[in-house]
């Protein structure tokens, strides 16, 4: 291990990380984990304060069955989803699980291109942008994504480092500032709604390292920038990584160094059902500036204990400068209060 690291050390982090489009849309099943995550707001025009805030993860894991298996049908790799939508307006939130294993033409993960499908959860990239479709307790949910932008490449030419470890990274790109169509049935009405949407691909085989979780916030601001922060936390709650991007209209990406970013919570919210406590409002500072963040209702916590053993918050939150006037808004996700993850 010492051994491998020192080697990455010595290598220009480009060239481990040269990425190439639209070959790296696609899937990675060498790679030990990959999520494809798609979170966004939506209103009924782009200028109405948003309704609805929703997620769509799909999880690429490998399988218990070896690579060289005789069998079609066997679990060589696994394909775990979560949807979620969280009504602002009545702040509740209706979620979703599944973990399948993979096959051809119903789950699957393809290379070459994003083409993602859990049955009948599904995200596609399309032209210069994608389309989605799921579904969950109460709700179905369809979206038309576009973009005229290109792939906001995290950390160094997209290799994102996650920890002091140089062997500790990940391979991530976010497409940002997504303009978003969708078509909403909640409890048998349809409506029609607009809004933005952020999508994150990002693959690795070694991620958490000694980390007990992460905490992360990727927001559009109303102004068209686009802001990326995390750290990830030790057991005993100390910071062991941070980062972040910013990206500005008519200027270059911009990456954040560990030293450039702090993240302080400011008020915590006990989970009834799982007893963790996460934190959800924080003040941040990065040379993005200093910001507050706070979400739009606390109960917004996935339990995904029936699919992958995971249970974190993952919610729509609002970003606000120090006077509390707002900037933007996106969404938050806070891991491992409820335990270690269960990740390389």
């Amino acid at each position: 291990m010492k051994r491998r690291a020192l080697l990455l050390a010595a290598l220009p982090l480009p060239a481990r990380a040269a990425l190439n489009f639209p070959h790296d849309f696609g899937a990675h099943p060498a790679q030990g984990i990959e999520w494809w995550y798609l979170t966004g707001l939506l209103g009924d025009s782009g200028s109405a304060p948003p309704r609805f805030g929703y997620q769509l993860t799909f999880f690429r894991l490998p399988g218990p069955a070896a690579a060289d298996h005789p069998s079609g049908l066997a679990a060589r790799q696994l394909l775990l989803g979560h949807v979620a939508l969280s009504d602002l307006g009545a702040k509740k939130q209706h979620h979703g699980q599944r973990l399948l294993r993979a096959l051809p033409g119903a789950v699957q993960a393809e290379m070459g291109d994003c083409n993602v499908k859990l049955r009948d959860w599904t995200l596609k990239r399309s032209g210069n942008g994608y389309r989605a479709a799921f579904n969950g307790p109460g709700f179905a949910l369809a979206l038309n994504l576009s973009t005229p932008d290109a792939p906001l490449l995290q950390g160094e030419a997209g290799l994102s480092r996650k920890g002091p470890d140089p062997a500790q990274f990940s391979r991530y790109y976010s497409r940002p500032q997504l303009a978003t169509e969708a078509m909403l049935t909640l409890d048998g009405q349809r409506q029609r709604l607009t809004g933005r949407a952020w999508l994150d691909h990002e693959w690795s085989d070694s991620l958490l390292g000694q980390a007990q979780g992460w905490d992360w916030l990727g927001i559009n601001l109303d102004d068209g920038r686009a802001l990326t922060l995390f750290q990830l936390r030790r057991k005993d709650g100390s910071r062991d990584w941070a980062g972040g991007s910013l990206r500005s209209p008519g200027q270059p990406d911009r990456s954040f160094t560990p030293q450039q970013v702090e993240m302080t919570p400011l008020r915590h919210w006990t989970s009834p059902a799982t007893g963790a406590n996460y934190p959800v409002e924080w003040r941040l500072k990065s040379p993005a500036g200093e910001m507050l963040l706070s979400t739009y209702f606390d109960a917004q916590e996935i339990d995904a204990r029936h699919s992958s053993g995971l249970v974190y918050w993952e919610g729509a939150a609002q970003l606000f400068d120090r006077e509390k006037r707002p900037l933007g808004a996106g969404y938050l996700e806070l891991t491992g209060y409820a335990g270690r993850l269960p990740l390389p």
